[in-house]
């Protein structure tokens, strides 16, 4: 039977992170990074953007997937044992915990002293006509990433969602833009009354109410308009713009662990706060699976720590 010390599930910036940490103090982690896990390649969501500005260290930017294989090589180097396979199973009733891959749910379970969480959460996407072709070159789903990129600056973009989030994206894309419209399939807004405020107070926010978005448009290269209904008028047209922003939500990938550790409304695992630790000693969580707020990528490698040296404590303990 094949066991480990630490398992880490997750190849984003927190599961590397804890694997570095983890590998200078001596208990080098064994890391499943996936193989296409939700539909994301190993390395998680950054692999999927362009570039990033705004990870220190890094003055002239770099490639999201460049940005991966950095960290990669760096845990790697400090004894990161990563397998690309995908873990589909996993029991956390008794210590030590058991595991199972992909297609090999049947076989003889790996076991594992401590499991760090690090498996992130996906941004819903509206799967529209053209979506593919301009993600990334016009459609996104972080404004905060992304919404210092050239190509939005001082253009008209659009914000897909009704919520907090939606309205908090609309006032940071303020910065950079030349107008923000507001996309509600609803009548209204569901944000808190203090973020509906601020934002029909915002010159440059226009809010667009009962319309959803139909279809990307573009040269084939970039955005540069998105077709609108308004269901409610039962009209069609094309609302010209640079950028489209969702935020409509995400999908903690929480599946594996759901019903064995304690997880909020929206399937986020909950951690004790300051911590990385889950209702079940032994299991930390790290990244954006458990980081339902901020969703950043020094947030992610920040709790990845976190993680790394809770483990590590909790080990020692066990000792």
């Amino acid at each position: 039977m094949v066991h480990h010390k630490v398992t880490i599930i997750g190849s984003g910036p927190a599961a590397h992170t804890a694997a570095l940490y983890l590998g200078r103090a001596e208990i080098p982690p064994t890391m499943y990074e996936g193989l296409m896990a939700n539909g994301i390649a190993p390395g998680g969501q950054l692999t999927t953007t362009t570039e990033i500005e705004n990870f220190p260290g890094f003055p002239d930017g770099l490639m999201g997937g460049e940005l991966m294989d950095r960290m990669k090589q760096q845990s790697v180097k400090f004894g990161n044992n990563v397998i690309t396979e995908t873990v589909s199973k996993l029991d956390l009733s008794t210590r030590p915990f058991k595991l199972w891959t992909e297609f090999n749910e049947d076989a003889e379970p790996v076991t594992t002293d401590a499991v760090i969480i690090a498996t992130g959460a996906s941004a819903k996407r509206l799967h529209l006509p053209g979506e593919e072709t301009y993600w990334q070159q016009g459609i996104s789903a972080c404004a905060i990433c992304d919404g210092a990129v050239p190509i939005f600056r001082n253009k008209p973009l659009a914000v897909v969602g009704g919520g907090d989030s939606a309205c908090e994206e609309a006032q940071f894309l303020t910065k950079y833009g030349s107008k923000v419209f507001m996309i509600v399939r609803k009548d209204h807004l569901r944000a808190s009354t203090i973020m509906q405020r601020r934002v029909q107070k915002n010159d440059k926010i226009d809010i667009v109410f009962n319309t959803v978005p139909l279809e990307a448009k573009g040269d084939g290269k970039f955005l540069n308009a998105v077709g609108l209904k308004n269901v409610q008028e039962n009209k069609e047209y094309d609302l010209p713009v640079n950028g489209l922003f969702y935020a409509i939500g995400h999908n903690p990938a929480t599946e594996i662990v759901k019903g064995q550790v304690d997880m909020n409304d929206a399937g986020y695992i909950k951690t004790v706060p300051g911590s990385s630790l889950t209702s079940v000693p032994g299991v930390f969580a790290a990244g954006d699976v458990q980081d339902f707020r901020y969703r950043q990528a020094i947030t992610s490698a920040g709790t990845g720590c976190m993680a790394a040296l809770d483990a590590e404590r909790f080990l020692s303990e066990q000792d």
